[in-house]
């Protein structure tokens, strides 16, 4: 889904950069009310973990692969906003130092798969947790549907991007078809990936999942002849999540270093529908294809085993570095705004 430099003209690419900006900007503000003591120190290492995930491309039909888009899964563990900032940085890094989505592209690619996915997964996850019972594994059903429906729903909305900056003339109705298709059966694997994951950190931590607050109703007892709550006896803020952190890194480590060299080679979706159908037919070469660590590897590391997993170790690691910086910004921001003012009376 990561859409290359030469697949969308430069209005409609500057127009989704405007779209993408003010989205993020939204989010930035909309984060300060997300990230607290628990979340705030987790969101770089979601970003991080995402960034993992998509360099595992899994088969989904002959000679095509998918990866995890990763909206779904930010957006229930940490929160919408914060979910939109951490596909974000994820794209940015990628664009940058990997060579992986066109820059010119960015708006396009932030659009589509930071925003799309994240508003689409949300909604349908938060009106579903409104119906289904109040306990764990709804929230993991939830995670479930929310991520198989917003795949597809990217696929539509880079084909109604396509369909008003297309640099090729394709039939729309086939490339809606083709994309549609294809990513209905990447939303499956994005969906077990969200609900495996999401469905772990809910066993061990429910208060660290943003999506499953509220989920425990507090116990009550009637006092003079009123009720009230009753105070937990270890509030949930003084936990540590150091061991869940440490945990999520070495996971995203192994994932990228390792189990990457393991990835499906075939095409992912928009990919193998590019080539298809004649979209690439004027794809520009990108901006950062120089990048020593673009195509995921390392340049001058002759071993492409070695030189896969330093590249994934060394993307999980300014991921991880990137995201958090941002997060503890927008933290330290709402802390700053909550902070009473002395008028020195």
């Amino acid at each position: 889904m990561h859409v290359p430099d030469g697949f969308i003209d430069a209005p409609i690419s500057a127009a989704t950069g405007v779209v993408a900006a003010t989205a993020v900007a939204v989010s930035l503000r909309g984060a300060r009310r997300e990230l607290d003591e628990r979340t705030a120190p987790l969101a770089g290492l979601v970003a991080a973990f995402i960034f993992a995930v998509q360099m595992l491309n899994f088969p989904v039909a002959a000679g095509t692969s998918g990866h995890l888009l990763g909206g779904a899964l930010a957006a229930i563990l940490v929160g919408p906003y914060t979910g939109v900032l951490c596909v974000s940085v994820v794209l940015l890094m990628q664009g940058i130092l990997f060579a992986d989505g066109g820059l010119t592209a960015l708006g396009v690619n932030i659009t589509d798969m930071a925003v799309v996915t994240t508003v689409v997964a949300y909604a349908v996850f938060r009106a579903l947790v409104k119906v289904l019972p109040r306990r764990r594994g709804s929230i993991t059903a939830a995670a479930f549907v929310a991520a198989v429906l917003s795949v597809p729903a990217a696929a539509v909305a880079f084909t109604l991007i396509y369909a008003v900056g297309g640099t090729t003339d394709v039939s729309i109705g086939k490339v809606a078809t083709a994309m549609i298709g294809v990513h209905v059966l990447i939303g499956i694997g994005e969906a077990a990936i969200t609900a495996l994951t999401v469905g772990a950190v809910v066993a061990v931590r429910p208060d660290l999942v943003y999506g499953a607050r509220g989920l425990r109703q507090k116990l009550k007892l009637r006092v003079d002849g009123e009720l009230v709550d009753v105070p937990d006896t270890a509030p949930v803020a003084a936990r540590s999540h150091r061991k869940v952190w440490i945990t999520g890194l070495v996971t995203s480590l192994v994932l990228a270093g390792f189990v990457s060299f393991y990835a499906s080679a075939s095409p992912d979706g928009l990919e193998k529908v590019a080539a298809d159908k004649g979209i690439d037919a004027k794809t520009e070469k990108h901006a950062t294809s120089d990048s020593p660590l673009a195509d995921y590897g390392v340049r001058d590391v002759g071993n492409a085993r070695l030189s896969g997993g330093l590249a994934g170790v060394i993307g999980v690691g300014v991921t991880v570095v990137a995201g958090s910086t941002v997060f503890w910004a927008v933290r330290r921001r709402r802390t700053a705004d909550t902070t009473p003012v002395s008028t020195g009376v």
